[in-house]
């Protein structure tokens, strides 16, 4: 993947709880692709006085940490800069205060950002970052909770609620065990979430953002021996949220911070902020809780990349995330589309004969791995296998689930039988014995039709094929030399043939218009 230098994009996130320094360069594809990113625990909420100013000394702890973010930028030559700052700021009475003094102290313009405006991030995040296209996105600060709905990818309500983990936890009342602290908090949530006519009994995903979400996400993960890397698009149900409760319910805070997936900086606020998720998940009837690791500054990216469209969005999240594969791993696309015309004729005639319960719907897939199949020779073309099994199961790709992941990287990656046993052993539970057979019977499909383009000189032009019981026949339609495509297709019918109990018979026949 070729990266823009010296074009650089830099953006900070003065939040209530942490102020977060990213740094971007954009792509071919098109993207944004994180090279830093610098996180300090400034924890501003707890600064603010109960008249709503943020203190001097929170003053000086916000200036402070900008200017250890300042000597970071002087490192990258920046072609977009932004500072933008949310709750504790913007409730501070005192905020024309505080932009001026970051301007008179740094010389930056600090943005603050409305209530509507992080709401509307948020969102904008989400929709080009999964292929969830209905949903309540909820974003859990320390000073603000942000919810909006939207269907069909369009924003229909948004709205910004006045509370986060930091003021939640402000809650506590001292003498009163945590559990009771915690239905203190469960009903100061559900009378906010009361307040909207639109939330209730939605039906539908939570997508949630930020640092709460992900240590929630992370913690399941690790309770689960989960295998597979990537947080983004990482579902937990209802059972998962309460039982992480429970467990952290049952800890003094001392050990809280040992636990794994938990940073330590959210030990005393992960509590509050469990108990906001359930009570949302409730209280709209969730079908699922799915983590996004896109958030706030993702959606103030995707405002600036699609700025001049109708819509702020991708059409189309996961063609995007191909590209960008395409782009990362340098894979041949032509090649791609050969693959692909031939995979097209061979697996209409299994389809259309209902060989081993092919289905029409299977095609997704299929089509999908072919762009990607064999991409781990990028590295090293001996264990190419290994590299793209591990590269699709464990790379984010906005738009799939983790499922999604792993299908196609087991298609795309397959070599024989024996390395698709190895491959799949973490993810048994994940498929059924005959959903198993399906994905192994179409990366057979997929390495044999591959083969046919091994040269990718685009020799073999067209197949046919006939369906018997016991038996396939294929007629392959070549031009000259095409010597290492019938050589390999011999070689590796081998595979097809054990995955659909059939002997295969080839038969190839040169185009007479292509004769010398």
């Amino acid at each position: 993947m070729t990266l823009i230098k010296d074009n650089y994009y830099a953006l900070i996130d003065i939040g209530s709880n942490t102020v977060r320094l990213v740094i971007y360069l954009p792509n071919e594809a098109g993207r944004f692709k994180e090279v830093e990113n610098v996180k300090a625990v400034a924890r501003l909420r707890n600064h603010l006085t109960e008249d709503d100013y943020l203190s001097e000394e929170g003053e000086i702890i916000l200036i402070e940490t900008l200017k250890e973010f300042e000597d970071v930028l002087k490192i990258y030559p920046l072609k977009h800069f932004t500072v933008v700052a949310t709750a504790t700021v913007r409730q501070a009475k005192n905020k024309q205060t505080l932009i001026d003094r970051v301007k008179t102290s740094l010389g930056w313009d600090m943005q603050i950002l409305s209530e509507e405006e992080e709401a509307f991030y948020g969102y904008l995040a989400v929709v080009n970052a999964t292929s969830i296209t209905e949903g309540i996105t909820v974003d859990m600060g320390g000073g603000s909770t942000e919810v909006t709905y939207f269907k069909d990818r369009q924003l229909i309500h948004a709205h910004s609620f006045p509370f986060g983990t930091l003021s939640l936890n402000q809650l506590y009342d001292n003498t009163l065990s945590e559990a009771e602290n915690l239905i203190t908090v469960k009903k100061y949530v559900k009378e906010a979430f009361e307040t909207l006519d639109w939330l209730e009994n939605r039906s539908v995903p939570i997508i949630a953002i930020g640092g709460s979400a992900r240590n929630v996400a992370q913690i399941d993960q690790i309770d689960k021996d989960y295998p597979m890397a990537g947080l983004h698009q990482y579902p937990l149900l209802l059972k998962d949220l309460n039982r992480i409760k429970d467990h952290l319910l049952s800890l003094s805070n001392t050990k809280r911070m040992k636990v794994e997936g938990l940073s330590k900086d959210r030990a005393d606020i992960i509590l509050p902020a469990l108990m906001t998720f359930i009570t949302l998940y409730n209280f709209i009837h969730a079908d699922r809780f799915v983590l996004s690791q896109k958030g706030l500054r993702d959606g103030i990216n995707y405002e600036l990349l699609f700025h001049k469209q109708e819509q702020p969005y991708s059409p189309n999240v996961l063609e995007d995330s191909f590209q960008e594969l395409i782009s990362d791993f340098d894979l041949d696309v032509k090649q791609a589309f050969q693959v692909q015309h031939l995979t097209r004729q061979l697996f209409n005639a299994l389809t259309e004969n209902k060989v081993r319960g092919m289905m029409k719907e299977d095609w997704t897939l299929l089509r999908r791995a072919s762009y990607v199949f064999n991409m781990g020779d990028y590295i090293d073309n001996e264990s190419s296998a290994q590299h793209t099994f591990y590269l699709l199961s464990n790379r984010t790709i906005d738009g799939l689930s983790h499922r999604e992941k792993l299908e196609l990287a087991l298609v795309a990656s397959y070599k024989n039988k024996t390395v698709f046993k190895q491959f799949i052993r973490p993810y048994k539970s994940w498929l059924t014995k005959s959903e198993r057979k399906k994905i192994l019977l179409l990366g057979a499909l997929l390495k044999f039709t591959y083969c046919l383009d091994g040269t990718k000189r685009h020799v073999i032009s067209d197949l046919s094929v006939k369906v018997k019981k016991k038996k396939l026949k294929l007629v392959l339609y070549y031009s000259k030399n095409a010597a290492p495509e019938i050589y390999q297709a011999e070689k590796q019918k081998k595979h097809l043939e054990k995955a659909l109990k059939r002997t295969i018979d080839l038969t190839f026949i040169q185009n007479v218009s292509n004769k010398e």
